[in-house]
Order: C-alpha cells, then sequence, then structure tokens
C-alpha cells in the first residue's frame, strides 16, 4: 500500500456528544480513521457504538487535563492507526454565574479543561505531526473568547486565551509544516444550549444575530473539517468566527426588522 492510499487520522476531544460527535462524524464521512476522546466513558461508548464503525473507530476514554491520560490515549491511537494527520481540541466545559459568585476552584476547573486541556493535547499530538512535517490542529474557542457577556468571566477567559495560544502555536509549528487555526462558534443547537439558555436569553441571542438563528453542530463541523483540509492550506493562525454575524452585530437589529416588517 503506499502513502497516498493511507487513510488520515484525526483525534477529536470532547467528541461523545454536540460539537465533537458532529466533528468526528464529518471525519468519518470523509474517509479518515477518527480517535474519540472523552471523559464521560458511557455516553462516549454510546456514540461509538451508534456510528458503528469499529474498524475505523477508537473511543477513548480520557481526561484531557490529566498529561499521563492524554500520553496513554495518544500510545493506544498510535498503536492502533500508526499516524495523526488532525487534532480538534473541542472538550470544554462552562460555569455561568455572576463575576463575585464564581470561585476559584470554579476558575481553576474551567481552565484545566478549556485551556490545559487543549495546550497538554497539542504537546502531545502535535510531536507526531512535527515528525512527518505535515498535520492540522483546530481549536475550538467561542464567540466569548472575542467579546464579553454575562455570567462567563471563567468561560470567557479560557476561551480568549485559547484563541491567542492558537496563534503562539501557528507561529512555531507553521514553521514546521503543521498549521494551527481556531474557530469561536456562536450560540448551537445542542443540547446543554437547550439545558443552559432560558427563552430570555434565546431572544436576547437572536436579537443581536443577523442571520436570526442559532448555528447547527453540522456547521459547526464543516467549518472544522475545510480548516483541516488541504483547500485550507495556506490558512494558518487564524480565527473564524461561526456565528452568524454575532461578532460583528452591535445594536439596533430588533430596530431594523421592526422597521422592515412594517415597509
Amino acid at each position: 500500500m503506499n502513502a497516498q492510499t493511507v487513510p488520515h487520522v484525526a483525534v477529536v476531544t470532547g467528541a461523545a456528544r454536540g460539537i465533537g460527535l458532529a466533528i468526528a462524524q464529518w471525519f468519518i464521512r470523509e474517509n479518515y480513521k477518527v480517535a474519540l476522546l472523552d471523559i464521560d466513558k458511557a455516553t462516549l461508548d454510546s456514540a461509538a457504538s451508534n456510528i458503528d464503525r469499529p474498524d475505523d473507530v477508537l473511543a477513548l476514554h480520557c481526561d484531557v487535563s490529566d498529561p499521563a491520560q492524554v500520553k496513554a490515549a495518544a500510545a493506544q491511537v498510535l498503536a492502533q492507526f500508526g499516524r495523526v494527520d488532525a487534532l480538534v481540541n473541542n472538550a470544554g466545559v462552562a460555569v455561568f454565574k455572576p463575576v463575585l459568585e464564581t470561585s476559584f476552584e470554579e476558575w481553576r476547573t474551567v481552565m484545566a479543561i478549556n485551556l490545559d486541556g487543549a495546550f497538554i493535547c497539542t504537546q502531545t499530538f502535535a510531536e507526531f505531526m512535527v515528525k512527518v512535517g505535515s498535520g492540522a490542529i483546530v481549536n475550538i474557542a467561542s464567540i466569548s473568547g472575542l467579546r464579553a457577556s454575562t455570567l462567563r468571566l471563567a468561560y470567557g477567559t479560557s476561551k480568549a486565551a485559547l484563541i491567542h495560544m492558537t496563534k503562539q502555536y501557528a507561529v512555531e509549528l507553521g514553521n514546521v509544516g503543521v498549521r494551527v487555526n481556531v474557530i469561536a462558534p456562536g450560540p448551537v443547537e445542542t443540547e446543554m444550549a437547550k439545558l443552559v439558555h432560558t427563552p430570555a436569553i434565546r431572544a436576547d441571542y437572536y436579537d443581536t444575530i443577523p442571520q436570526g438563528r442559532y448555528g447547527t453542530p453540522e456547521e459547526m463541523a464543516n467549518a472544522v473539517g475545510f480548516l483541516c483540509s488541504d483547500k485550507a492550506s495556506f490558512i494558518n493562525g487564524q480565527v473564524i468566527a461561526v456565528d452568524g454575524g454575532f461578532d460583528a452585530a452591535g445594536v439596533g437589529l430588533p430596530t431594523l426588522r421592526r422597521s422592515a416588517a412594517g415597509a
């Protein structure tokens, strides 16, 4: 078998549900072998079973904030698939509280997963990419890393730091053939969003998003897949807001819509 016929391999963290699972499914449709990492073993095993591609999917129970667990997972990926071509750092948690009610323990939990986890996984898996002089890494930040909003002190700060960390990696790893980019999703229709976004919050989002709706996990996956593909071969160190125009919008959309409706 020559090198051109060897399937590419993607590693996706936080892959048991939501955006992470949609990203993993995108890679599978593109004929990648995929390693799915998640701390929620039961949901992870269920997702892998539903995909039902045992030769192409490796489900690994892993806490990305633990260097030893990530190192062990990487060893299993290499043993099973022999290479790593793409890494997607999607694992994340959030605490939604007013700033002065956010405890240091909650702050550290969010930072450990959202920022430390991406650092640990990149340090571990990028090593294999650098050895062959190619690869792509995409970090999943958030629109909360680009613009502040309420109840997201730890979460928003972790995502802002992740965006800058992406650029730091892009400068050095891009020099040796590994591209590093980041997407900043706006609100996305996931199970988590359904649990934590009240009708009032959803209305606030609709008032601010020019496209007037939430995104879908598949739309996030399409952006990630593009950045990992050869079609994005000269894109490095960039943050792409996949948000329906949310980051671009200021005030006035509700008034504009009312005026248009009355015209």
